[in-house]
């Protein structure tokens, strides 16, 4: 009789719960919405309220994007409603795919005036993988270029919903948000591991975490199973490692401490575990007293292709800077790195990750956060090389590639993209994916907005294709990408002499057809970076001992006549060669110091 009390009870309070997330393209408004959802639940008092209140880092508040995803725990109508506000950015969409896991619910934001976006369909499709109960909202109805009906029709057709089933809300002002909160109310989700045994031992799921440097690791996580009761013993099964839950709560957003989490609740635990590599992102937390047999279904493991090397200006900070990669990548899954040393640049790291944005992100929190003062390198991303031996090697700088003598064939990685752009605007966005490589795979329509299907290597992506392509829209187009394995092409290494000596941080890999104009524009490039010198400097790319381009920094010259008020040709004649000779000295011996930029001059192509 206890136990049916038991599980009763479970059943009861489960049924009073609802964990959700919002999902959108980037600024269709989901931070705005959270925070009208707040504010109208009481969670959090007017006073309080600030525009993109759980855009907690300062990065996130100043570009007005979500880079982090954050969870709250609201009151509304006698539930307990558990929001999971997700980054929009395409380079950020692994955390999406987190918050879904911990999630039964996904209310989709879709921009009146923007109608469906790229990463609008990509975070569709990761709710439908999930198997989650999608509640359609219409944002920003309130705005004059609002086409409430043009976007009605562009959701119903890509959700098969009807009409009645939209909700048309403004963030900004309010309107419509009660409807989203009672929706999700009435959506009654169907709990999947919870039905089959209430009673069986403790199992959550860790879908973020970070490192404080007071509290240790802070875990949040979604409670499948069981309960975690404040100061018990815990274990991460994947990592095999144990520690103690100094603290559990939810967050309102602030931390609100409680003595234990249970079954279907997300919250946070406050461990007291030091180490990264004890508790990660996908890991299965049980009570190490009555362990689970069977871990929760880790998340997708997921691996950067982009990769750039950064260094300290000073040699000093190195110990500083892998210290500081070492905590931001216990929040970041999707962030590796490793030792780089390079006869330049001195000591530092080489580190992966999702995208450009992901990259500037982390190098802005590594200055600010930490204090660094960096160089980073020209971003590239990694390579398959088999050997003649038959021999797979990744490399992940154009640096590493072996003796070409070694190897049998290069593969780059391939990306499978998709552009939703206007009807008028589609001969612009072909004729740009050739530029790159790349090719059509599929066009099709949703009502007046096309979207292309294609395929083109990554390596070809990373400069400056997104700029290229809002320029060739005029801003309309919308882009979403993922990995699609690798191919053998005809690549080859280029690399890049200052003065005679070369420079491996400089180095690129690139498709032959590409080699001679890229080393042209990167001459050019590092003529215009680099200051002159009291001789002249001699700036060529070459693929192996044959040079494709040159360009040459002129000296500085000193009028040594100056001081001869004589018009004696003899004596002109004579100081001059003795200046000639002196630079020829300086040009064999002197320095030459290459300033941080030139190691990015490829981010931006003419």
């Amino acid at each position: 009789m206890g136990s049916f009390l038991v599980n009763y009870v479970i059943i009861c309070a489960m049924d009073k719960i609802r964990n959700f997330c919002i999902i959108a393209h980037i600024d269709h408004g989901k931070s705005t919405i959270a925070d009208r959802m707040m504010e109208l639940t009481g969670t959090v008092e007017k006073r309080e309220m600030k525009a993109q209140l759980l855009d907690s880092m300062e990065l996130e508040r100043e570009k007005g994007i979500t880079i982090k995803l954050a969870p709250v725990t609201m009151q509304w109508k006698g539930y307990t409603l558990n929001l999971i506000d997700t980054p929009g950015h395409v380079d950020f969409s692994y955390e999406v795919s987190r918050s879904l896991q911990a999630v039964e619910i996904a209310v989709l934001v879709v921009d009146a005036t923007q109608g469906i976006q790229a990463q609008t369909l990509a975070n569709v499709y990761l709710a439908i993988e999930q198997d989650l109960t999608i509640i359609p909202v219409i944002n920003k109805v309130d705005l004059p270029a609002a086409d409430v009906e043009g976007v009605a029709a562009q959701i119903i057709n890509l959700l098969g919903c009807k009409r009645e089933d939209i909700i048309e809300a403004s963030g900004k002002t309010g309107f419509g948000v009660e409807k989203i909160l009672d929706r999700v109310v009435e959506t009654k989700p169907i709990f999947s591991s919870e039905k089959k045994d209430l009673v069986s031992p403790t199992r959550a799921l860790i879908f973020d975490s970070y490192f404080d440097d007071y509290r240790g690791v802070v875990l949040y996580v979604r409670i499948f199973d069981g309960k975690i009761p404040k100061n018990s013993e815990i274990k991460m099964m994947a990592a095999d490692t144990k520690g103690l839950a100094l603290e559990v709560g939810v967050l309102t957003p602030k931390m609100s401490p409680r003595e234990e989490l249970s079954q279907g609740e997300i919250g946070y635990i406050v461990t007291n575990l030091k180490s990264t590599r004890e508790a990660r992102v996908g890991d299965t937390v049980t009570l190490a007293k009555r362990p689970a047999d069977e871990a929760l279904p880790g998340y997708k493991n997921v691996l950067p292709f982009v990769y750039a090397g950064f260094f300290p200006v000073s040699n000093d900070q190195y110990k500083d800077l892998k210290e500081a990669i070492e905590k931001l990548a216990l929040s970041d899954s999707a962030l590796k790195y490793e030792p780089e040393n390079s006869p330049v640049l001195g000591f530092g790291l080489r580190i992966g990750f999702l995208g450009l944005l992901h990259m500037d992100i982390i190098k802005e929190r590594l200055e600010r956060e930490f204090g660094l003062d960096l160089i980073v390198t020209n971003p590239s991303t990694n390579y398959e090389v088999v050997m003649a031996n038959g021999e797979i090697r990744e490399i992940k700088s154009a640096a590493d590639l072996p003796d070409v003598s070694e190897i049998s064939e290069i593969r780059e990685p391939w990306v499978k993209g998709e552009i939703i752009l206007p009807k008028q605007m589609i001969g612009n966005v072909l004729n740009l994916i050739n530029e790159k490589r790349g090719h059509q795979t599929n066009l099709s329509y949703i009502e007046e907005r096309a979207v292309i299907d294609f395929e083109a290597p990554m390596a070809n992506l990373l400069t400056d294709f997104y700029d290229q392509l809002k320029s060739a829209t005029s801003g309309y187009a919308s882009f979403n990408y993922e990995l699609n394995g690798y191919r053998a092409e005809d690549l080859v290494r280029v690399d890049f002499l200052v003065g005679g000596h070369k420079i491996d941080a400089l180095s690129v890999m690139c498709h032959r057809s590409e080699a001679d104009a890229i080393g042209r524009e990167t001459t050019k490039k590092l003529k215009e970076v680099i200051p002159r010198q009291n001789w002249e400097v001699a700036l060529q790319a070459a693929i192996g001992a044959r040079i494709i381009a040159r360009e040459t920094i002129g000296a500085y010259r000193k009028d040594v006549t100056v001081k001869i008020h004589t018009g004696d040709r003899d004596r002109k004649a004579k100081l001059l060669e003795k200046q000639k000779r002196g630079k020829a000295r300086m040009k064999r011996f002197g320095k030459i110091d290459i300033p941080s930029e030139a190691f990015t001059v490829m981010l931006k192509r003419n």
